[in-house]
C-alpha cells in the first residue's frame, strides 16, 4: 500500500477558470507527497473541462449546485487522505518551497492544529490573514465611517494584529481560510467546517473550536501564498455581502449567544453595515454605467465591485 500523501490540497471553485489554472500551475513540490482535490460548485465556465484537460492528476468533485464554501471544502476533506489538509482559494498562487516548508513546520510542532502562511496581494503588499477574534466594538470600527475619524483605534489594531511586522511565526486567534493548513488529528478531534456557514467565518469558527480543545493556531510567514482576493465573490457581490453578514451573526450566536449584545447590537450593526456595502456597490455600478454612456470612445472596463468587507 502506497504511503499517504503529506499534504492534501483542497480547492473549492466557482467560475474562476483562469485563476484556478494559474493556481494549479503554481503547485509543485517534489520533496513532499501531494494530492490535489478540486471541488467545483456548478461553474458555468470551463473550469472542469480545463482541470480535466490540463491537470488529469487532480481529483475532481463536480457538484450540480453551488453548495457554498464550507460544504464544498468538507467534501474535499472527506475524500482526502493526507496528513495535513491545505484549504486553498482558486485565486491564489503558491510560492516555490511553501508547501514543503509548511509540512516541515507542522511536523516540528505537533501541538499546532491550524496554521497559515504569509499571504500577499498580487502587488506584493501584505494581506492581514491572521487576526484576533471579532468583537462587537471592532465591528463598529471596521470598514465604517468611524475608521475615517479614528484610524488608529486600538480595536482595529488588535483585530488586524497591526502592532507587528508579520515576519516571524506567532500564535494567533485565527488564520484566513484562503490558505489554511489543518492537521488531520485536529479535524478528527474537533470536526470539519461548520456547514451552516455558507460563505465566510467558517475559518474563524474552526479556529475558535481548536482553541477550545487546546490546539495552537499559528501564523507561519516562512511560507508565502499570493491571493488575488474575492475573484469569485465579486461575480455576485451583493449576495456575498448578505451571506457575510449572516455568517458573522451565526458566529456570534454560536459562540456568544448568551450575551445581550449578540441579540441587540450585532443584528443592528450588521444590517447597517450590509446596507452600506450594497449601497456603495450600487453607486459604483451606476458610475460605471454612466461612464459607458458618456464615454463611448473609451475602453469599457468595469471597475472592481467588492463583496468582501471582513
Amino acid at each position: 500500500m502506497a504511503d499517504k500523501p503529506d499534504l492534501s490540497i483542497v480547492i473549492v471553485n466557482w467560475n474562476t477558470s483562469a485563476e484556478l489554472e494559474a493556481c494549479l500551475r503554481s503547485i509543485g513540490d517534489d520533496s513532499i507527497r501531494l494530492e490535489i482535490i478540486v471541488i467545483d460548485n456548478a461553474s458555468a465556465d470551463d473550469s472542469i473541462e480545463m482541470v480535466r484537460r490540463e491537470f488529469p492528476g487532480a481529483r475532481r468533485i463536480e457538484n450540480k449546485a453551488n453548495l457554498g464554501f464550507a460544504k464544498g471544502a468538507n467534501q474535499g476533506i472527506r475524500s482526502s487522505t493526507g496528513r495535513y489538509v491545505l484549504l486553498l482559494n482558486p485565486d491564489s498562487e503558491v510560492k516555490p518551497g511553501a508547501l514543503s516548508a509548511m509540512v516541515r513546520f507542522g511536523d516540528e510542532n505537533p501541538e499546532i492544529g491550524i496554521f497559515g502562511p504569509k499571504v500577499l496581494y498580487p502587488d506584493g503588499s501584505l494581506q492581514y490573514s491572521c487576526r484576533g477574534f471579532p468583537t462587537v466594538i471592532a465591528g463598529f470600527f471596521r470598514n465604517t465611517i468611524l475608521t475615517k475619524y479614528f484610524p488608529r483605534n486600538s480595536y482595529i489594531y488588535d483585530y488586524l494584529m497591526l502592532g507587528w511586522d508579520h515576519s516571524e511565526p506567532r500564535d494567533v486567534d485565527w488564520v484566513s481560510g484562503a490558505a489554511l493548513v489543518a492537521r488531520r488529528e485536529l479535524l478528527e478531534d474537533i470536526g470539519m467546517l461548520d456547514e451552516r456557514f455558507y460563505m465566510y467565518c467558517e475559518d474563524v469558527d474552526l479556529a475558535y473550536r481548536a482553541h477550545e480543545r487546546n490546539w495552537r493556531v499559528t501564523y507561519f510567514p516562512l511560507a508565502t501564498v499570493v491571493h488575488a482576493c474575492s475573484k469569485a465573490s465579486s461575480k455576485n457581490p451583493n449576495r456575498m455581502i448578505i451571506e457575510h453578514q449572516k455568517s458573522i451573526f451565526r458566529y456570534f450566536r454560536k459562540h456568544h449567544g448568551g450575551r445581550a449584545s449578540t441579540w441587540l447590537l450585532v443584528p443592528i450593526g450588521l444590517v447597517i453595515r450590509g446596507s452600506f456595502y450594497i449601497a456603495r456597490n450600487e453607486r459604483n455600478y451606476l458610475r460605471y454605467r454612466l461612464g459607458r454612456l458618456f464615454r463611448k470612445d473609451e475602453p469599457r472596463v468595469q471597475g472592481q465591485i467588492s463583496g468582501k468587507g471582513n
